[in-house]
């Protein structure tokens, strides 16, 4: 259980680094936007982000891991 969690924050990091590194531009744009979101609007977008990565991972350790 461990080596998965430790593969998906590594995924993550993964994606995360490859935006900035390759649109560093739209990074800086989408920074700005999310300064300026209503805080409620923001703590919605991390609850529904939240829930699809527990979704994601249930799916990945249920049905995917045989």
């Amino acid at each position: 259980m461990l080596e998965l969690i430790v593969l998906v924050l590594g995924g993550a990091l993964v994606a995360e680094g490859l935006f900035y590194a390759l649109f560093p531009g739209a990074a800086r744009q989408m920074l700005a936007m999310v300064e300026q979101m209503n805080p409620q609007t923001l703590r919605v977008a991390g609850v529904v982000s939240l829930a699809i990565g527990v979704g994601l991972f249930y799916v990945a350790r249920t049905w995917l891991a045989g």
